[in-house]
């Protein structure tokens, strides 16, 4: 496999360039999503004078210092936004990138879980190491030894972030049972009408509600097999997506687990299903 020989040989080994300038059109395109859709359900007036993300700003930064965030908020997200475009687009890709990381690390100061902006900063990092971003839209794919680093990393994290999480879900009984999913679904289908912007945040379908959402036994029977899956697919999706012939099929199983993850809450998890699956494009170098 092409990562365990660029291993070997101190990543000089050349590698399709092309891969992480798709990358950088996918993260750019993610970022732009993710800064646009920030702008609405009360993103633009966030600090306003009198809201509670003011108080609670002023609380954990202080008078001074919440002040300047409040002045500096909406022009950070027009920026922001313009810069993650230009990224995609390829225009000066690299000032493109730095503008963008910085506007995503705005919502460290304000985010009670920041952790899709970690992830963000962390594969923008790996962009930010790349030797060749390319320009425009136009992919290159004459070998090279440019981004055999960024590549790499890329593939590193994907595969802790995989991992970890696979870890985490082993430790945890409740999910392993299917409690957790089963009881998620079961509140969500008794109070999904009273949630504030349903359409946006929730979209779990109609048929998992009827057929999954009523906590019966064999509800949970079923989410236990369905955690058990999600665990399997975890641990077993970065080598599959390393190996040619098996590539194809973890790119969908994938792509089809992101989309299931993403039904339970899709703005929150843009961001993590876009890039993580962005990735892939990553492991075939």
């Amino acid at each position: 496999m092409w990562f365990f020989d660029a291993l070997a040989s101190g990543f000089t080994r050349p590698t399709d360039p092309g891969r992480l300038q798709l990358f950088r059109i996918i993260f750019g395109t993610v970022l732009t999503t993710r800064f646009a859709l920030a702008l609405g359900q009360g993103g633009w007036d966030r600090f306003v004078p009198g809201s509670l993300s003011l108080r609670l700003a002023e609380h954990r930064l202080g008078p001074r210092r919440s002040r300047l965030l409040a002045a500096a908020y909406r022009p950070a997200l027009l920026i922001r936004t313009a810069a993650a475009l230009a990224l995609a687009l390829g225009a000066a890709p690299r000032l493109a990138l730095l503008v963008t990381l910085a506007g995503a690390a705005m919502e460290l100061l304000y985010l009670k879980s920041p952790n899709a902006v970690r992830y963000t900063l962390l594969t923008g990092a790996c962009l930010g190491l790349a030797g060749d971003l390319g320009h425009g839209l136009h992919i290159e794919h004459t070998p090279s030894a440019a981004n055999t680093w960024a590549l790499c990393l890329l593939v590193l994290i994907t595969t802790d972030i995989y991992w970890n999480s696979a870890w985490q879900k082993i430790r945890s009984d409740q999910f392993r049972s299917g409690l957790y999913l089963a009881q998620w679904v079961h509140t969500y289908t008794q109070v999904r009408q009273h949630l504030p912007h349903r359409r946006g945040q929730y979209a779990v379908p109609a048929v998992v509600r009827h057929r999954l959402g009523n906590l019966t036994d064999r509800d949970v029977r079923l989410w236990r097999l369905i955690a058990a899956a999600v665990i399997t697919a975890e641990l077993a999706l970065p080598i599959a997506l390393l190996i040619p012939q098996t590539m194809p099929y973890a790119v969908a199983a994938g792509v089809a687990m992101h989309a299931a993850f993403s039904c339970l809450k899709p703005r929150q998890l843009i961001t993590f299903s876009g890039l993580t699956t962005g990735t892939y494009v990553a492991f075939s170098a």
